[in-house]
């Protein structure tokens, strides 16, 4: 970065904001290019707020792009039965987890956002990521004029020229709260999630368990521990803390009850699921981009918002040149937005069965999924193809 006024050569110069997972995919990507990246990350450390992330075959491959496609592919993925069971225990729907490599050309793995998180960091360029550090846009530029950043480090504050500027700060992102004032702000999604990651049982089967308003999930890890996560409809009356969770289910199958009853309450996450209606118009104006959460926060339902956000970042750094900078951004928003749109709406569809609460209506929809039987994996590889067989750009 270098100083506002000094006349430097900031073509090659992006800041990005915001040091999550959509923030260092994106430096590492940029990075990969040619650029001279900082990531300027609030926080003075990296604990990634989470506990386990899915990293679908599409996202797979976007980091196999960003050079740790061969480390990510060590760690454990989904294997063996996995599927959808009711809250006594009986299957809904099973499938083969090996089946995805046939479908999409990559398994879903399985991670730690910690992990994930440690691998990005080291893709980036020594001394590219700053902790400790705000950034705030104070004027996004223009296709002659660079960007202007507010950087307040520990070092004190500075007035920064930039070539381009990303935006991964979340959900709640202040950058498009200034310069996008016409976009959608957050609404909530109508549940409450709690996540935990535990030792994992003996035998330990991957799987989700929907009930009259509440899904359940289990996913083994590769260090042989497992994540979980627990979602409750707000028409089904959320629990008020872990006590009230644990007697909620008490009577599902095991090892749920087992495995609440391990947990110590300060381990466990518990927030309400929001999400972005729709993303803005445009994901970029100026010379800065919104990413990941900044630009379309999703339901959690197909697990994409992380994956999404990997794939913001390799297509950014496939498709921005330091010569056309702001044309370059609107191509790429032209290219990404119809994308993100479309699994947000897939998010969204696919949350609003877990939310039923009437007897009858999930009742139906057990009986629906048990009809379906073997030919679900075949419907589901045609309907997700499109999604978890995306490729990065060559």
């Amino acid at each position: 970065m270098t100083d506002h006024g000094a006349a430097p050569d900031d073509a090659r110069t992006a800041v990005v904001i915001g040091g999550g997972v959509g923030g260092l995919a994106s430096g590492a990507a940029l990075a990969r290019r040619g650029w001279d990246v900082t990531v300027a990350e609030r926080a003075t450390s990296l604990d990634p707020v989470g506990a386990g992330i899915a990293v679908a075959p599409n996202a797979v491959r976007a980091l196999a792009a960003l050079g740790i496609g061969d480390t990510l592919r060590d760690l454990a993925a989904l294997q063996g039965e996995v599927g959808l069971r009711r809250p006594d225990g009986r299957w809904l729907l099973r499938a083969r987890a090996e089946q995805a490599t046939a479908h999409f050309g990559d398994r879903t793995l399985m991670l730690h956002r910690a992990q994930l998180v440690g691998m990005l960091a080291n893709a980036l360029p020594a001394g590219a990521l700053q902790l400790g550090t705000a950034a705030t846009v104070t004027d996004p530029g223009t296709a002659r004029r660079p960007a202007r950043v507010s950087v307040v480090s520990p070092d004190g504050v500075r007035n920064v020229d930039a070539g381009l500027v990303v935006a991964a700060d979340g959900i709640d992102s202040p950058t498009r709260a200034r310069w996008w004032a016409s976009a959608p702000a957050p609404v909530h999604g109508g549940s409450t999630a709690w996540r935990f990651v535990a030792p994992a049982p003996a035998g330990l089967v991957g799987s989700e368990t929907w009930g009259r308003g509440i899904v359940v999930g289990l996913a083994p890890l590769a260090d042989g521990r497992v994540y979980g996560y627990v979602s409750v409809a707000d028409a089904a009356d959320v629990p008020g803390d872990l006590d009230g969770l644990r007697a909620r289910l008490a009577g599902w199958h095991a090892p749920i009850p087992e495995l609440l009853a391990s947990l110590d309450e300060g381990t466990v996450l518990r927030h309400a699921l929001r999400h972005l209606p729709a993303p803005p118009a445009s994901l970029a104006t100026g010379r800065v981009a919104l990413v990941g959460d900044a630009a379309h926060a999703m339901l959690p339902n197909v697990g994409q918002g992380g994956c999404q956000a990997i794939e913001d970042a390799v297509v950014l750094g496939a498709r921005v040149r330091s010569d056309d900078v702001a044309a370059g951004l609107q191509r790429w928003s032209a290219e990404r937005r119809p994308r993100v749109r479309r699994v947000m709406r897939l998010s969204a569809r696919v949350a609003g069965p877990t939310r039923w609460t009437s007897p009858l209506a999930t009742g139906l929809r057990d009986l629906g999924a048990q009809a379906l039987g073997r030919r679900a994996e075949a419907l589901g590889a045609r309907a997700l193809r499109p999604l978890l067989g995306w490729r990065p750009p060559e």
